[in-house]
Order: structure tokens, then C-alpha cells, then sequence
């Protein structure tokens, strides 16, 4: 990896997200929650979150790793360095550079065990590539 993303203001627990997420519809807003809290699930003590671009993201210290986001009929479980990811069940979606996302539609089942072990993939993925600057 050439360049790590990193953001400046990650907090333990940004408080700007559970309100985000209380402010979403019911339906959405529950779906969301589940995978971020997956996401916070993460790390032994260097987990740390914030609002970027409008959209909850989980970091590993001050990079990125994972974001939640509700559209109208979807919500996207987002991964900034998706593209480096295995993904045996096939659940990314997204042809850019970097990211991937998988969408979640109400009524549609999802392999939960799938989508956890990306979310555990990305996390760990992440601090691989931090660990020659972290001390």
C-alpha cells in the first residue's frame, strides 16, 4: 500500500455518530447500527470513529478502515481499502480504485458471518499496513 488515508479528530466513541444513527429511519437506521457496532467490535484499544463525509467510519488510530451509510433503500457497509480484500462469498460490489461496499437491502438476507469476517479483514488489513509507523 503506497498511501495510508488518515483523519485528524477520531474520538473512542464519536457521539456525533449515535445521533447520526438514532436519525435515520427505523428500518435503515437499525441495519446501520448492527454493522457499525460490528465494526466497533474491532481492535484491542486502537479502535477510534468519526463523521467523515457524512457517513459514520471506523479507524484503526487515525486511518480508515469501514464506514456505514444509509441511502433511501439501502445501506452500504463501505471498506476504504476493499479492493484488497478477499472475498470468497463474493459480497463486494464497487470497481474503484480502493474502496468497496456491500449493500443491504430490508428483507434481504446477507451472510452475516461473510460480512463479519470483511469487516475483521479490513481491520486487520489496516493495522498490518500501519504497524511499521505505530510504536
Amino acid at each position: 500500500m503506497d498511501q495510508i488515508l488518515r483523519f485528524s479528530g477520531a474520538l473512542e466513541r464519536d457521539p456525533a455518530i449515535d445521533k447520526w444513527l438514532d436519525e435515520r429511519t427505523p428500518e435503515l437506521g437499525a441495519i446501520a447500527r448492527h454493522w457499525f457496532g460490528r465494526m466497533r467490535q474491532c481492535g484491542d484499544g486502537d479502535l477510534r470513529e468519526l463523521m467523515h463525509d457524512g457517513c459514520p467510519t471506523a479507524c484503526v488510530d487515525d486511518a480508515p478502515f469501514g464506514y456505514v451509510n444509509v441511502f433511501t433503500a439501502h445501506v452500504n457497509v463501505g471498506f476504504f481499502h476493499g479492493a484488497d480484500l478477499g472475498d470468497p462469498a463474493g459480497l463486494l460490489e464497487g470497481r474503484g480504485r480502493r474502496m468497496r461496499h456491500v449493500q443491504l437491502r430490508p428483507g434481504s438476507e446477507v451472510d452475516p458471518g461473510a460480512l463479519g469476517a470483511l469487516i475483521e479483514a479490513a481491520y486487520m488489513h489496516l493495522r498490518l499496513c500501519l504497524e511499521p509507523w505505530r510504536t
